[in-house]
């Protein structure tokens, strides 16, 4: 997967509303978009440069996406940006890793080593948002 980087992070909270003071209060985040999806609502920050999203899980989730990184407030999983999706799920699976999210859901989860929970994307979808500020 070559020219792959880190674009996005997601943190899993209890609370919403304090996340988004810390994060845009004090950090100086924006706001890009928020919204309710596939079992939780998300609210994506960014300084210009990263997308980092609050996820809220809906109460009694149990998903495998929902559960990957526990049930308590984490950093939930961290987004790569690649130049071929498809190559790049290939290569994942060829190299043994567990594919967490559904076929077909875009961006594609995964157990990276030490059982921590990444995802790849197409390359400008996690800061195409950004970029239109």
């Amino acid at each position: 997967m070559s020219n792959m980087r880190i674009a996005h992070i997601a943190v899993r909270v209890d609370d919403m509303k304090e996340a988004r003071d810390f994060y845009e209060g004090v950090l100086g985040m924006t706001e890009v978009r928020s919204e309710h999806h596939r079992e939780h609502f998300s609210c994506h920050l960014t300084d210009g440069h990263i997308d980092l999203s609050i996820l809220q899980y809906d109460k009694g989730s149990k998903t495998k996406e929902a559960l990957a990184a526990g049930e308590k407030p984490c950093i939930h999983h961290i987004g790569f940006e690649v130049d071929d999706l498809e190559k790049g799920i290939a290569e994942l699976k060829e190299r043994g890793y567990e594919i967490i999210t559904d076929h077909g859901v875009i961006p594609v989860k995964f157990r990276a080593p030490g059982g921590t929970v990444a995802e790849i994307a197409p390359t400008g979808r996690f800061l195409q948002d950004a970029a239109n500020e």
